[in-house]
Formats: structure tokens, sequence, C-alpha cells
């Protein structure tokens, strides 16, 4: 049988070019298989109670836990994330399900209110089985902070992976099997774009959550809406990073470095745009350009390395042509900004300077290790910079001054806002973003009920 991308999904090591696996894309029938247990898996499992199900959530933490190092090396071999970070993938993800596990149920309680002296209750119920088309970057990660919300809620989740990851996808099936998962309560199919229409489409589909790129969110969500089923959008970002003229600079360089080189920059609330006031740029620049010299790029599974491969060569020759493309504008290339010869998908450490709201790197969303660094004359010219882009994900922002942090953050168009440290998805706080970086929660309390039935019971009204 021939193998193309037409006919399956592909899973190629970044670092060396060796193909890991390959599987058939799902066909009608397998797409029919899969919608009929999940019917019946629903049925089922929005009968049981929440404290069964929040210990299901910690069943599937301990099975991640048991297959911790394979899935570790897994998200290594297929996306080329460093071997430490892909075991602190696996340890949040399972830290995830105990969170949840905690202090979920509190959070599906019903809650009363008084209504013209009557009673009327605020119920939170399961919609139906939940489409989740997640991307590669997290592959682990993406999928656990969506699926065990909607499951503790008492959904059923139906996973799409990407296909570059679907070595990943077939190890996290099994975790769920570990933990007597019933198969139609948690199941994933292979599918191609025209299966996720069939999906979208199909009466046993409840709703849609997608994490990706702005093209596939306005594509699906264009479908769902179509459709009548609500969507949840977590999409691109292009993220400020401010740094005020009275900042710590020694935690704002640590945190620059960690912000955009982490995963080899393919985070979506990834700090990208670095936006300095003029005092401290030089200063900050010279020790950031130095900081992001010495990290160490190499083979994803050494312990010492730092910056892997990036996950596809596709992504790679794009990146490098924004770079180009942003040098032509006019920036300067202080650091990295060649495409390096030999094996692996590599893109070194890259920094821009002198970038302006103009240019390819001020507009689009670098995906990658690259920063764009502009300056702003104070601080409100710093946050209308911020605030000139099409995404509002997630915005950094360093200053001595609590207050006025504060009041900036308040003004800035973003779904969330990090004082004196950089951005991170964590369960006990929502995470989203607003304008073309999506719509919609995961995560906390609006997380669980956002894919929740909110039902409103009023006793005797008159």
């Amino acid at each position: 049988m021939t193998i193309s991308p037409a006919t399956h999904a592909i899973s190629t090591n970044p670092y060396n070019g060796e193909r890991l696996s390959a599987l058939p894309w799902s066909t009608a029938q397998d797409i029919e298989q899969a919608l009929q247990l999940a019917a019946v898996g629903f049925r089922d499992w929005k009968q049981t109670t929440v404290a069964y199900r929040a210990q299901k959530l910690r069943d599937i933490g301990q099975a991640l836990r048991v297959r911790g190092e394979e899935m570790a090396q897994c998200i290594t071999r297929e996306m080329g994330k460093p071997i430490k970070q892909a075991r602190a993938e696996v340890a949040k993800s399972a830290a995830l399900c105990d969170w949840y596990a905690e202090h979920g149920p509190a959070m599906l309680d019903a809650e009363p209110t008084q209504v013209e002296n009557q009673q009327a209750v605020i119920e939170y119920r399961p919609l139906g089985t939940i489409l989740a088309v997640m991307p590669w970057n997290f592959p682990l990660w993406q999928v656990l902070r969506g699926a065990v919300p909607i499951l503790l809620a008492g959904n059923g989740y139906l996973l799409k992976p990407a296909p570059n990851v679907i070595g990943c996808a077939q190890i996290i099936r099994q975790v769920f099997a570990d933990a007597a998962i019933p198969v139609g309560v948690y199941g994933w199919l292979n599918a191609d774009n025209q299966g996720v229409s069939t999906l979208i489409n199909d009466a046993r589909i409840a709703a849609v959550t997608v994490t990706g790129s702005v093209r596939a969110g306005a594509a699906i969500g264009a479908q769902a809406g179509a459709a009548l089923k609500k969507c949840v959008l977590e999409l691109g970002g292009s993220d400020p990073f401010i740094v005020l003229n009275d900042a710590d600079l020694d935690l704002a360089v640590q945190a620059a470095v960690a912000g955009r080189y982490q995963n080899s920059g393919q985070v979506c609330a990834a700090a990208k745009r670095f936006i300095l006031e003029e005092g401290i740029a030089e200063c900050f620049i010279a020790r950031f350009v130095a900081a992001a010299a010495a990290l160490k790029q190499g083979d994803p599974l050494a312990e010492e390395s730092e910056l892997g491969p990036m996950a596809r060569a596709d992504l790679r020759d794009e990146l490098h042509q924004q770079v180009q493309a942003t040098i032509a504008e006019g920036a300067e290339l202080r650091l990295g900004g060649e495409m390096p010869s030999g094996a692996g998908n590599f893109y070194p450490a890259t920094v821009l300077t002198n970038v302006t709201p103009e240019m390819t790197a001020f507009r689009e969303e670098l995906f990658g290790p690259v920063a764009a660094i502009a300056i702003a004359k104070s601080a409100e010219h710093a946050l209308e910079l911020a605030n000139d882009s099409d995404f509002g994900l997630s915005a950094t922002l360093f200053t001595a001054d609590e207050a006025r942090a504060l009041e900036i953050a308040a003004r800035l168009e973003c779904g969330g806002v990090f004082i004196n440290g950089f951005s991170a998805s964590d369960a006990r706080v929502a995470f989203g973003g607003v304008k073309k970086s999506g719509f919609g929660r995961e995560l906390s309390h609006f997380g669980l009920r956002e894919f929740c039935n909110v039902q409103t019971v009023w006793k005797n009204r008159r």
C-alpha cells in the first residue's frame, strides 16, 4: 500500500526524519462506529455520580504516572520537545487530574437562589459527547486540560488528534483504558477534514472544542455555527511581553528567555512581541541576547538540550520566511536567523530588534524560537503597541509599581495578564483569549462549566 498524507496520518521524528508510524485515515464506517459507542457511553456515563467520576480522574492521573516515561519519550520523538520539558508536561497533566478530582465536584453543586421569596436552583447538567480537535505542540496537556473537566461534568469526549502525534494519541487512549474509562466515554478518531465535518454535523456530537491555528478555528467554528453547536476556540497568539523602566531586569530577562524559547517557541501563549520602554531597552537586549545565545540546542532526548527541533519542516520554512521578510522591512538581526544545514528541523534562537508595527514579525504570529523586540517611548506607548494586534491571548508585564501594573492590566486586550512572571496555563485559573485568539474558556470552574447545560429549576413559581 502506498503511504502518503492523502491516505495516512504520518508521524515523523523531527530530529532525524525517521518515520515513526503511519495510520490510515478513519473511514465512514470507523466514524459511525465511534459515534455509536459515544452515544451509548454518554447515556451511561451521565448517570454516574460526580464522586464516582472524580475517582476516575484520580485513576487517570495514576495510570498516566505509570506510563509517564513512555509518554514523555513519545512526545519528544514525535514533535521534538526536549525530554525534560516533555516529562514536565506529563507531571503537569497528572496533577491536573488530581486537582479536578479534589476541587471539581464542588464546582458542579447546584446553586440555590431566591427569586421574589420563591426558590430557584441553577443546576449544571452534561451536554453530550464533545468533539475535540487538538494540536501537536502539547499533545498530552492540551488533550487532558479539555478531557478532564469535560468528563467530570458527565460528558463524553471524542478526540481528533493532530496527525503528526498519533503515537501520543495511542498512548493516551491506553492510559484511559488502564483507568477503566469506558471506550464510548473517551474515544478517538484519526479523522481527516471531511471526517471532522461529518462529526460536527452528526446529532450525536453536542459541541466542539478546538485548539489550533486561526485558519483551522475559523473553518471549524463556521461549521459548528451552521450546525448550531457550541464551540470553544483556543487559537493563535502574538503575546506582548512589556518591560517598563522600573522593572527588575534580572527577573525580566530570565522570564523572557523561558517565555519565548520553551518548547522551541511553539506555544500559543508564548511571549512573542517584546515591548521595551526605551530607558532599559539596550540593557535588556544585551542580557536577553546573551542568555538566548547560551541555550543548548541538540538532540531532544539528551538531558542537557534546551532547544529541540521544530515539529515540522514546513513550519520551520514559514518561520524563516517571516524572519527574512522582517529583516527586509528594516529590522535588525541580533542573533540567529540562519537556516541550519544538516539533519533535523532545527532553527536557532533568534532575536530581531527595531521591529515596528507594520513589520511581519509584529503583525503575524511567530510560532518558533524567534523574538521580535519593539521600543516604546513610555508606558502608555507600550500599552498602545501591546494592543495593536489581531490577537488577544495573554500578556506579560514587568514593573515594580503594582498599582500601575493593575491599571495597565485592566486596559490590556487579552484573556490573561501575568505581572512579573511569564504566561502559563494552570488548572486553577481560566485560560482563553479574545479577538482572533478565540473565545470560550478552559480550566478552572469556567472550563468545567463551559460544556454544561446551565439549567434553571424554579420551584412553585407563582
